[in-house]
């Protein structure tokens, strides 16, 4: 097992580059470790943190005071169905590489999500998505630990509870551990049918069509890195947490409300009769454009959702405070209030 360090500032394990120390932090380097180290630190009633890539959590300028657990697990297992591949991946190991080595070997289903930061273990618990396509898709599988019943088990797809940006392992935080995620993935060298306007629009092809593998990469990425969503460290815009708001999802009544707020403002019907807004335009016409400056950090000069640390400097406090700004500004204009997309440890929106 891996040995325990002491002090050990969180900000460099994040894509924001804040947060302060963990009183104790130690990777765990295969899943046996991870589950070991766990439910040791349970055991002894230890505060404990998961931590993946960091590009989805802000944690506080005070740290995490207890145990702090790197998941640096590696493995990717794939099996041969026939017409699929069903890839068991370990939670440590880079989401982007499992991307790009799925475009590479012509297993279709995961391309839209080029570019993502973070690790494997992360993409059940957020559902991630961009582009039209979201985990939920191919997921078929995840192994988790359960700290609760000390179990290790196998969750189906529909056992994560899946919906927008959410899973049922966000019902219940901390409580299971991811420790492999397994994709069933199509043998094409052409993409799923393509579901999102600008990347239809960018590769010039109708909604729903398909296209190869490496082409349809190579256009999300160029269409992340256009709003500083592939990291850099030559672009500051690049120093965040990704979108921090979600698109919210109103009730009917509720985007009646802002009809009469703001007419014909852009909205998607969902299932259920409720409403999704673009959590940026809310953002942008209640009076906070792109690169809007608040001391050290800012907006991005290229996504309205992402919310920056430029000089690498700030602290979550002086995040905080940007975010609750913008939050509480959009409530002012339109009555909607946006939710924070990134994890909080140690502080609240």
């Amino acid at each position: 097992m891996a040995d325990r360090l002491a002090e050990v500032r969180l900000g460099p394990y994040t894509t924001l580059r804040v947060g302060g120390p963990a009183r104790a932090f130690t990777e765990a380097r295969t899943q046996d470790e991870l589950v070991e180290i766990v439910s040791a630190a349970d055991r002894e009633g230890e505060p404990v943190l998961v931590l993946g890539g960091g590009s989805n959590l802000v944690v506080s300028d005070e740290g995490f005071d207890g145990l702090v657990v790197h998941v640096s697990s590696k493995g990717v297992d794939p099996a041969d169905t026939g017409d699929r591949m069903v890839v068991t991946v370990q939670a440590g190991e880079d989401w982007d590489a499992l991307v790009a080595r799925c475009v590479a070997e012509g297993w279709s289903g995961l391309e839209c999500l080029s570019g993502v930061p973070g690790l494997v273990g992360s993409t059940p618990i957020q559902n991630v998505g961009a582009y039209g396509q979201d985990v939920s898709q191919t997921i078929v599988g995840v192994r988790v630990y359960d700290r609760m019943t000390g179990e290790i088990n196998d969750l189906t797809s529909a056992e994560c509870g899946f919906a927008y940006r959410h899973s049922a392992f966000k019902d219940d935080p901390g409580r299971h551990v991811v420790l492999a995620v397994t994709y069933a993935l199509e043998r094409s060298e052409l993409s799923g049918p393509i579901a999102y306007k600008e990347l239809a629009d960018r590769l010039g092809v109708e909604i729903g069509a398909r296209m190869p593998l490496a082409e349809v990469r190579e256009v999300v990425l160029g269409l992340r890195r256009g709003k500083g969503m592939v990291l850099d460290p030559a672009d500051p815009d690049t120093r965040s947490a990704g979108s921090f708001f979600t698109n919210p999802i109103l009730t009917a009544e509720q985007a009646a409300d802002l009809e009469l707020r703001a007419p014909g403002h852009p909205r998607w019907d969902v299932p259920g009769g409720s409403v999704k807004i673009p959590a940026a335009w809310l953002i942008e016409h209640a009076g906070f454009p792109k690169g809007y400056e608040r001391g050290v950090v800012r907006i991005s000069t290229k996504h309205t959702l992402a919310l920056t640390n430029p000089s690498g400097e700030a602290s979550a406090q002086d995040l905080l405070a940007l975010a609750r700004e913008v939050r509480d500004g959009v409530v002012e204009k339109f009555g909607v209030t946006l939710v924070n997309e990134p994890v909080l440890v140690g502080i609240t929106l």
